[in-house]
């Protein structure tokens, strides 16, 4: 697929995890609170796109597995809902502020690639995910780090 973007999505595995995606088969990614994150969802993110389910808040952190993108940024109905954790008393229906996509369970790694191991990666250098202080839990990933950590991980290109 010539368009398609790669991408790297953050989850707590006390939360949501790689097992956990694997048993739904198919979820939306809800919950995204930061601007920049929203607006990959929302602009950049299209069916067919593939993602990196990474563990974060783990010990050790790292990618799990993959995930692809199954429908494109529409409002998250979380941010509506006062009794969630991720209510926004600004959004409204007519006016929504945050958005998620949903995303479908592609395969999980025999082994998770620690986030030690792509700081010391050769080529992983500037990637978000290895940069320090880099919070962010939607981060884009270009097709050269993709295709690298797919060698790490032992898996054909996709």
């Amino acid at each position: 697929m010539a368009d398609r973007k790669y991408w790297l999505l953050k989850s707590e595995p006390d939360c949501y995890s790689i097992e956990d995606m694997e048993r739904d088969g198919e979820t939306h990614w809800d919950g995204i609170r930061n601007y920049q994150a929203r607006n990959f969802m929302r602009d950049d993110m299209m069916p067919g796109d593939l993602a990196f389910f990474y563990h974060s808040n783990a010990n050790p952190p790292g990618i799990a597995g993959i995930v692809e993108v199954t429908r494109p940024g529409y409002p998250d109905h979380t941010q509506f809902d006062k009794t969630d954790k991720h209510y926004d008393p600004k959004a409204t229906p007519e006016e929504p502020r945050w958005v998620m996509v949903d995303v479908a369970f592609r395969s999980r790694f025999t082994e998770l690639i620690s986030l030690t191991e792509l700081k010391e990666t050769e080529g992983l250098e500037d990637m978000m995910v290895t940069r320090r202080g880099s919070r962010l839990s939607v981060q884009p990933v270009n097709p050269d780090e993709w295709a690298r950590i797919l060698a790490i991980a032992g898996v054909e290109t996709t």
